[in-house]
């Protein structure tokens, strides 16, 4: 039997997904080779939970959480996808719309590891150009067990033009800081867009902002 906690947790989650007041809604993907924590990354964020006893995701699922921006409603719609090659056809087809990504490895797996320049190729595939990305070694609460150097990763994060965070869903390091920022640099990369669609128009007042299409992209004001 689920515990009060725990039923509650549930109906607060549903309660989210169900809620239709928020000024932007953010499609975020969680990536990476099975077995990294991307379930167990995803529930410590919504559900502040953890449990060792997840099954392998099969296919892709999500969560939905609600952060606030400078008193803006920001609905993340949080998928967790799975790692297994079996199921890249179905969740590559999500990446189209995603504004951003967390690249999952385990800091005590090398195959996660060197499977980040080919999740890397697959979001350059199948999302958009401004989807933003940050490169998440997850684990990093099993130190002795450690065989990706933290210096490396964050060499790795700079060749791709990533942000880069070490972090452990399971002792909670770092799994809310790291939404956090992804979720400020798409609101940074959406202002970006705003202020050069701004400054192209300021010349023409014959064009009605209001009708630019771009415009619709409405400034998250982070």
């Amino acid at each position: 039997m689920a515990s009060v906690n725990e039923s509650r947790q549930y109906r607060e989650s549903q309660t989210d997904a169900a809620d239709q007041n928020f000024d932007y809604m953010f499609k975020l993907l969680i990536i990476g080779n099975s077995s990294v924590g991307k379930t167990s990354f995803l529930f410590r964020y919504t559900d502040d939970s953890f449990t060792s006893a997840f099954v392998s995701t099969v296919g892709i699922d999500f969560k939905v959480k609600t952060v606030f921006r400078d008193d803006k409603r920001v609905k993340l719609q949080i998928w967790d996808t799975a790692g297994q090659e079996r199921y890249r056809t179905i969740t590559t087809a999500y990446y189209r719309g995603a504004m951003g990504f967390l690249l999952m490895y385990d800091i005590t797996s090398q195959e996660s590891f060197s499977a980040v320049r080919d999740w890397a190729t697959q979001i350059k595939t199948y999302s958009w150009d401004n989807a933003q990305v940050i490169l998440v070694g997850n684990k990093c609460d099993l130190e002795d067990e450690r065989l990706i150097p933290t210096e490396e990763s964050q060499r790795l994060a700079n060749e791709m033009g990533f942000q880069f965070f070490e972090a452990s869903a399971k002792d909670n390091i770092n799994v809310t800081q790291t939404f956090e920022r992804l979720v400020d640099i798409i609101c940074d990369k959406m202002n970006e867009n705003l202020e050069g669609v701004e400054s192209l128009s300021s010349g023409n007042r014959a064009t009605d902002m209001k009708d630019s299409p771009l415009q619709s992209q409405s400034s998250c004001s982070c």
